[in-house]
């Protein structure tokens, strides 16, 4: 619901969009549809942006396609709720880390030399980075990664004119 409406309310801005996305095939089409109706392009690039191979390959078809990137979010999102801390699986924290910290590291990496003064990222991080939630630990624990990356990150990119923010929304279905 996040990367939708986002992706649809900045093509209502003027901007092109590049949509990166797992196997939601549908999703992802209507999505494109939805920001081609707003007049703008739409690329949809499918894969898995927890590996730093496949995220410096959607940003180098990113600049082939469109020449620039102006505005980075960084959306991607996986929690699983667990009723203990014990039922966690060493799988399961890996890939909610992957997906939601190491992500936003290897993107942001591989955009970065594309960046210039005035382009912007943002980052979603949620409320359970303030409030923790007992049956998301591992899902929680990554949002408040987010957090420390962003104002790290802004700290680091403020000279070179890159404006970084993150957006803590709460429950969305």
């Amino acid at each position: 619901g996040i990367g939708r409406s986002v992706a649809v309310h900045f093509a209502r801005e003027g901007c092109n969009i590049v949509l990166n996305y797992l196997d939601e095939d549908e999703d992802a089409q209507i999505t494109s549809d939805m920001v081609q109706k707003e007049g703008m392009r739409c690329l949809l690039i499918k894969g898995d942006i927890g590996s730093k191979t496949f995220s410096n390959e959607m940003i180098n078809s990113t600049i082939l396609n469109f020449g620039r990137i102006d505005i980075i979010v960084n959306n991607a999102g996986r929690q699983m709720p667990q009723n203990s801390l014990e039922d966690i699986s060493k799988e399961q924290l890996e890939g909610t880390f992957r997906t939601n910290i190491f992500s936003m590291f290897y993107l942001t990496q591989a955009a970065l030399k594309h960046l210039r003064p005035g382009s912007a990222i943002i980052n979603t991080t949620s409320v359970t980075a303030f409030k923790g939630n007992p049956d998301l630990i591992d899902y929680s624990s990554t949002k408040g990664a987010i957090l420390a990356f962003t104002r790290s990150l802004a700290l680091s990119l403020a000279e070179k004119g890159i404006r970084v923010n993150c957006v803590a929304p709460g429950p969305i279905w």
